[in-house]
């Protein structure tokens, strides 16, 4: 049994020693905005879209930090109220009505969400319809959802990274709130696996295809979206950014640009998740879409999850317990077991520090970072029953999208 577990710690270690080496150094979270951007010739004009449901107790603290932006062009703001039930159209309108930026701020009212789209791209769709006709000159879409507040230099930034680097989308991952206890053990982590599944410098590099954004801050070119189908192309997705950074990202390889994500203080999630559960919805939400629906990927998902991050604190306690009982001639295995474990933790640990940090997390809850890993794959396995059971994209109420075909 021994030999069996070091086995298993020294292919933990090989795992660790690939992703810290040949995984486009995600753990490094180093892509950020660079200061001081050059300003553009003109700045072109912009209009931002929030989709926003059941989003009224939030908007005081967001919604000023869209209508206040420090930034020298046109500027439209849009808000698609998605069928609330707690007045958010009216707290918005209220809200900017205090506004010296009034005259910036619409409201839309959603129609009736349709057969095969997903709540959020039938509400962005619908709003950029409605600014089509207020602002046919736009250059850009600044996607955005009612719960971020933003920098008030924000779009400035944006927009001077797209022009300077000829990008076709900017996407900043908004900085997660990390005060409660289950944030600060599961928020962090959540980050860390996001970066490993789509390492921003591949993401970043124009000849890889490896694509992603953040949903919660996205600026898109408007002639980009159109040759990629606008938001029709993807409007069956759950996990929406990220489709729709695909998309962007294959028809800027054709024109010659590219796409870029990063990590920034420059915006940042108000919403707190108030407990296990809240954080528990948020990822069996899409974390089966994310697989392709399939049961072999979930079966290799859980396979990979327990070899990278599980079997390092098993090897290394069952090692050092059982390395007390094991006759002399056998001690060698448990030792091995003891070894390998530590060296496939430490990597761990390390590789997460840097994300951690950012979070203004101790070092030493990186140590615990198995636990997160264990609490998320069973969060993907409840995924798939709720997919199963025809409750996929379930939100706020409403299932977004019907039960996915398995596909094996």
């Amino acid at each position: 049994m021994m030999w069996i577990l070091s086995i298993l710690a020294i292919l933990s270690v090989l795992i660790w020693v690939y992703l810290v080496l040949a995984r486009g150094l995600f753990w490094a979270a180093d892509q950020e905005l660079e200061p001081d951007l050059p300003n553009p010739a003109d700045w072109p004009s912009v209009v931002a879209l929030v989709p926003a449901r059941n989003e009224a107790e939030v908007l005081g603290e967001t919604l000023d930090t869209l209508l206040e932006q420090d930034y020298p062009g046109p500027l439209q703001i849009i808000l698609v109220d998605d069928h609330s039930e707690d007045g958010t159209a009216r707290a918005a309108q209220a809200l900017a009505r205090e506004s010296k930026h009034a005259d910036r701020f619409h409201v839309v009212e959603s129609d009736p969400l349709p057969s095969g789209w997903s709540g959020k791209i039938w509400a962005l769709a619908q709003g950029w319809a409605h600014a089509q006709a207020r602002a046919p000159e736009a250059r850009y879409l600044w996607l955005t959802d009612a719960d971020i507040a933003h920098w008030l230099q924000n779009l400035r930034d944006l927009v001077a990274k797209a022009e300077a680097d000829k990008l076709d989308l900017v996407s900043v991952m908004p900085q997660l709130s990390c005060e409660s206890w289950w944030e600060r053990l599961l928020i962090p982590p959540f980050v860390f696996f996001f970066q490993k599944l789509y390492p921003f410098r591949w993401v970043n590099n124009p000849k890889r295809r490896t694509a992603a954004a953040s949903g919660g801050c996205i600026l898109v070119n408007l002639e980009a979206l159109n040759a990629a189908g606008d938001f029709r192309s993807i409007k069956g997705e759950l996990i929406d950014d990220c489709a729709l950074a695909a998309r962007i990202k294959a028809v800027a390889r054709e024109r010659g640009r590219g796409i870029w994500l990063g990590l920034g203080p420059e915006a940042e999630s108000i919403r707190p998740y108030e407990g296990l559960m809240d954080i528990w919805r948020m990822v069996a939400r899409t974390a089966y879409t994310q697989l392709g629906c399939s049961r072999r990927q979930l079966f290799g998902m859980v396979i990979g999850m327990i070899l990278t991050y599980l079997v390092p604190p098993i090897a290394v306690l069952g090692g050092t317990y059982a390395g007390m009982f094991l006759p002399i001639q056998d001690f060698g295995a448990a030792f091995g077991a003891v070894v390998a474990g530590m060296t496939a933790w430490g990597l761990m640990a390390l590789a997460a520090w840097p994300t951690f940090q950012r979070y203004g997390q101790p070092v030493a809850m990186t140590l615990l970072l198995p636990l997160p890993a264990l609490l998320y794959t069973l969060m993907t396995l409840d995924s798939a029953r709720r997919h199963r059971s025809g409750r996929g994209g379930e939100w706020k109420g409403r299932a977004q999208a019907a039960m996915a075909g398995l596909e094996d």
